[in-house]
């Protein structure tokens, strides 16, 4: 990881840099200039925004701090171009994102900017829940929570949201008892053969991973993605074994493929 010495920066010297790359963005967009950035829309743009949000995420899990700084970058890329989609549109323009961020933060901070006292993180976080209840349309409607999200990550946020009024189990104890349960359904599904129960009972097995999540405070789409790290150094580690014996995965037995893996987590813990 590169190290560099951090300059401090106060916010009006930021804001020349900002407008420079809002002035870019225009310029890419405007006639004569980039014709791909001139013929994106809003929907097209939806893959980078995943990509680039991904790409930042594994930046701060290596922490690497060059590379956040970079994909940082490219996350705000996507919003100014976001903002100028619209802006061309008549809707909206970065000045209003700005804006309405701005009093947002203000508002659901009155433990800060107000009057309400909030001494830990729980207290604060209390605050900021209060704060939004009071905001125009907000429900607690389960419909509101974006489809598109990544399931497991969806899951947590139903759960979550649900508990705020009440709908949940008193402890994570009864949270992994039912989720005994639907293992126990799942490996019934399996045993009569029955294809729909089967992903019936997957689902259900699923959810409640991402209801144990919520009690224990983890992200149950984060703890996957860690998991799959995982699998893929220690398979990668078999591979390498492997051929350095001249032997590929498919000549060898499950046996000896999971002594290498075993060596692949002692090295892990060591």
């Amino acid at each position: 990881m590169k190290t560099h010495d951090r300059k401090e920066t106060s916010a009006p010297d930021m804001l020349p840099d900002l407008a420079r790359v809002i002035q870019i963005m225009a310029r890419l967009r405007a006639p004569g200039g980039c014709p791909w950035d001139a013929a994106q829309t809003p929907e097209s743009l939806l893959p980078n925004l995943l990509e680039e949000s991904y790409e930042f995420i594994d930046s701060v899990k290596k922490g690497d701090v060059d590379e956040m700084r970079e994909e940082l970058g490219d996350l705000l890329l996507q919003v100014i171009f976001h903002a100028q989609l619209a802006s061309e549109r008549g809707d909206f323009d970065i000045g209003d994102v700005a804006r309405e961020l701005s009093d947002k933060l203000i508002r659901r901070h009155p433990h800060v900017f107000g009057d309400v006292e909030a001494n830990n993180e729980q207290e604060a976080l209390s605050s900021w829940l209060n704060a939004k209840s009071t905001e125009g349309s907000h429900t607690t409607s389960l419909v509101a929570i974006p489809a598109s999200m990544p399931a497991l990550l969806r899951a947590r946020k139903v759960v979550e949201k649900a508990g705020k009024v009440g709908f949940e189990w008193t402890n994570v104890n009864d949270a992994l008892k039912k989720l005994d349960e639907e293992v126990a359904e799942l490996k019934q599904a399996i045993a009569n053969g029955d294809s729909d129960q089967i992903n019936d009972e997957l689902g259900d097995v699923l959810f409640m991973t991402a209801c144990v999540a919520r009690y224990v405070r983890k992200c149950p789409e984060l703890a996957l993605q860690s998991t799959i790290g995982k699998f893929i150094n220690r398979f990668s580690y078999i591979e390498k074994k492997l051929a350095e014996e001249g032997l590929t995965p498919e000549d060898v037995t499950l046996e000896k493929m999971d002594d290498y893996w075993d060596e692949a987590k002692e090295l892990e813990k060591s």
